[in-house]
Protein backbone atom coordinates (compact mmCIF):
# COMPACT_ATOMS: atom_id res chain seq x y z
CA UNK A 1 0.00 0.00 0.00
CA UNK A 2 1.02 3.64 -0.42
CA UNK A 3 1.20 5.76 2.73
CA UNK A 4 2.03 9.41 3.24
CA UNK A 5 3.12 9.71 6.87
CA UNK A 6 2.51 13.16 8.31
CA UNK A 7 5.33 14.86 10.20
CA UNK A 8 3.51 14.47 13.53
CA UNK A 9 3.15 10.72 13.03
CA UNK A 10 6.93 10.52 13.00
CA UNK A 11 9.81 8.83 11.23
CA UNK A 12 9.57 5.61 13.26
CA UNK A 13 6.12 4.93 11.80
CA UNK A 14 7.42 5.57 8.27
CA UNK A 15 10.39 3.28 8.84
CA UNK A 16 8.18 0.52 10.26
CA UNK A 17 5.82 0.70 7.26
CA UNK A 18 8.79 0.48 4.87
CA UNK A 19 10.07 -2.65 6.63
CA UNK A 20 6.64 -4.18 5.94
CA UNK A 21 7.06 -3.54 2.21
CA UNK A 22 4.81 -0.49 1.86
CA UNK A 23 5.55 2.49 -0.38
CA UNK A 24 6.04 5.40 2.03
CA UNK A 25 6.49 9.15 1.74
CA UNK A 26 7.58 10.64 5.09
CA UNK A 27 6.89 14.33 5.58
CA UNK A 28 9.33 14.34 8.50
CA UNK A 29 12.15 12.96 6.37
CA UNK A 30 11.35 14.43 2.97
CA UNK A 31 9.21 17.59 3.29
CA UNK A 32 9.51 19.18 6.75
CA UNK A 33 7.37 22.24 7.21
CA UNK A 34 4.77 21.37 4.57
CA UNK A 35 1.34 22.83 5.33
CA UNK A 36 -1.70 20.67 5.94
CA UNK A 37 -3.16 21.89 2.64
CA UNK A 38 -0.01 20.87 0.76
CA UNK A 39 0.05 17.47 2.46
CA UNK A 40 -3.61 16.72 1.72
CA UNK A 41 -3.24 17.88 -1.89
CA UNK A 42 -0.17 15.68 -2.40
CA UNK A 43 -1.85 12.68 -0.79
CA UNK A 44 -4.89 13.09 -3.02
CA UNK A 45 -3.11 13.85 -6.30
CA UNK A 46 -0.51 11.09 -5.88
CA UNK A 47 -2.88 8.47 -4.43
CA UNK A 48 -1.41 8.15 -0.91
CA UNK A 49 -3.29 7.10 2.22
CA UNK A 50 -2.47 9.75 4.82
CA UNK A 51 -1.43 8.69 8.32
CA UNK A 52 -1.65 11.46 10.90
CA UNK A 53 -2.49 12.37 14.45
CA UNK A 54 -3.38 15.96 13.47
CA UNK A 55 -7.10 16.59 14.01
CA UNK A 56 -7.04 19.45 11.49
CA UNK A 57 -7.37 16.87 8.71
CA UNK A 58 -10.75 15.83 10.09
CA UNK A 59 -11.87 19.44 9.85
CA UNK A 60 -10.63 19.64 6.26
CA UNK A 61 -12.48 16.48 5.25
CA UNK A 62 -15.76 16.85 7.11
CA UNK A 63 -16.26 20.62 7.28
CA UNK A 64 -14.54 21.73 4.10
CA UNK A 65 -15.49 18.57 2.16
CA UNK A 66 -11.96 18.12 0.80
CA UNK A 67 -11.18 15.06 -1.31
CA UNK A 68 -8.87 12.33 -0.09
CA UNK A 69 -7.69 8.81 -0.95
CA UNK A 70 -7.91 7.57 2.63
CA UNK A 71 -6.88 8.92 6.02
CA UNK A 72 -5.85 7.11 9.17
CA UNK A 73 -6.26 9.53 12.07
CA UNK A 74 -4.66 8.21 15.25
CA UNK A 75 -6.33 9.81 18.25
CA UNK A 76 -4.11 8.35 20.93
CA UNK A 77 -3.56 9.19 24.59
CA UNK A 78 -0.14 7.54 24.33
CA UNK A 79 1.55 9.13 21.30
CA UNK A 80 4.80 7.24 21.56
CA UNK A 81 5.96 5.53 18.37
CA UNK A 82 5.45 2.05 19.81
CA UNK A 83 1.74 2.72 20.39
CA UNK A 84 1.28 4.25 16.94
CA UNK A 85 2.90 1.19 15.38
CA UNK A 86 0.82 -1.22 17.48
CA UNK A 87 -2.42 0.52 16.39
CA UNK A 88 -1.34 0.56 12.74
CA UNK A 89 -0.38 -3.09 12.93
CA UNK A 90 -3.91 -3.95 14.07
CA UNK A 91 -5.48 -1.78 11.38
CA UNK A 92 -3.36 -3.29 8.61
CA UNK A 93 -3.82 -6.84 9.83
CA UNK A 94 -7.58 -6.66 10.28
CA UNK A 95 -8.83 -3.87 8.02
CA UNK A 96 -6.39 -3.11 5.19
CA UNK A 97 -9.08 -3.64 2.56
CA UNK A 98 -11.15 -0.79 4.06
CA UNK A 99 -8.50 1.96 4.05
CA UNK A 100 -8.85 3.42 0.58
CA UNK A 101 -11.33 6.31 0.32
CA UNK A 102 -12.15 5.98 4.05
CA UNK A 103 -11.52 8.19 7.05
CA UNK A 104 -10.35 5.94 9.87
CA UNK A 105 -10.24 7.15 13.45
CA UNK A 106 -8.20 4.90 15.72
CA UNK A 107 -7.67 4.96 19.46
CA UNK A 108 -5.82 2.47 21.59
CA UNK A 109 -9.00 0.38 21.87
CA UNK A 110 -11.34 1.32 18.97
CA UNK A 111 -11.28 1.72 15.22
CA UNK A 112 -14.05 3.66 13.46
CA UNK A 113 -14.57 3.93 9.70
CA UNK A 114 -16.35 6.96 8.24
Amino acid sequence: MRFLVDECAGPAVAKWLRTRGHDVFSVFDEWKGATDDEILDKAYSENWILITNDKDFGEMIFREHRSHRGIVFMRLSDERSAMKIAVLETILRDHSEKLEQTFVTATETRIRFT
